[in-house]
């Protein structure tokens, strides 16, 4: 189990207050607004930012009034965004640096396709490829607690699919309590059983990710949310372009909603009852 009861502030207006019980081998998403403590909470579990409060991993005080555990210490592995490899290493001694285990390296490098690739330097590599010896090295040093920080929002869709495979493979294998930060509700879907909502450094909400993002009750309705592109005049009707993730739509709109949405707004599009059709 961990148990975290952190504040820290984040700036004149905000501060980050939370309280949460993690049970241990569990797959925990984060997500919510930009600036709203989530990556926070993971430099602080981490040891990388101060705070007060508490945080116990299965038993062990890392944090209270008068305990700091530091980073080193801490069985802790970090996957960051932008894959923070030794470039004058090779894949292998990337690996072999997090910990001189050669069986586990030479087992991570096969479950993820980069045995082939284990004499290359970061340089050669491509950026899928990057982020699985980011999630290997991280691995290596058999942690409690795996923090994956948007780990694989540089990556083209295929990619990031692929990848969210391999992630929720490996955590099956070692059973690492593991937490995501992540704004992509598919990507939480696929891989957690539970997600915590921040909202101005607050949990305002856990849930499972069905229950989250999943608003249709059985009712036959869906619902998106989406951004508007650009608004066009066709014929005698107006139409929207929306992004929904990352694919184009058109809408078409009555003069009223064309003259009060605009280029930039942030809109759910839905439809109250439906037979889809999956090709």
């Amino acid at each position: 189990m961990i148990e975290i009861d952190v504040r820290k502030r984040l700036d004149e207006a905000q501060e980050l207050q939370v309280s949460l019980h993690i049970e241990s081998g569990s797959f925990t998403a984060i997500s919510g607004p930009s600036g709203s403590g989530k990556t926070t909470l993971l430099r602080i579990l981490a040891g990388l930012e101060g705070c007060e409060g508490t945080i116990r991993v299965d038993g062990e005080t890392w944090r209270d009034t008068t305990t700091f555990v530091p980073p080193q210490r801490r069985e802790i592995g970090f996957v960051f965004q932008d894959y923070a490899l030794f470039e004058n290493m090779s894949v292998e001694k990337n690996l072999l640096f997090a910990a001189d285990d050669r069986p586990l390296a030479e087992e991570l490098l096969e479950m993820t396709g980069l045995a082939a690739l284990r004499h290359r330097r970061p340089a050669t590599l491509s950026g899928g490829q990057k982020q699985r010896v980011a999630l290997c090295r991280a691995l290596m040093r058999r942690p409690k607690l795996l923090l994956l920080d948007e780990p694989l929002s540089a990556l083209d869709p295929a990619m990031r699919r692929k990848l969210q495979e391999e992630i929720a493979r490996l955590h099956e294998r070692f059973a690492t309590t593991t937490l995501l930060v992540s704004h992509d509700p598919a990507e939480i879907y696929r891989l957690a059983t539970r997600v915590v909502l921040f909202e101005a450094g607050r949990v305002v909400r856990e849930a499972s990710p069905q229950e989250a993002f999943l608003r249709t009750a059985g009712s036959r309705k869906f619902t998106f949310s989406a951004e508007i592109v650009d608004i066009v005049e066709a014929d005698a009707a107006y139409v929207a372009v929306v992004a929904i993730g990352h694919q184009l739509v058109e809408v078409v709109l009555d003069s009223f909603e064309a003259a009060t949405l605009s280029p930039g707004d942030r809109v759910r599009v839905g439809a109250k009852a439906f037979a889809p059709v999956i090709g």
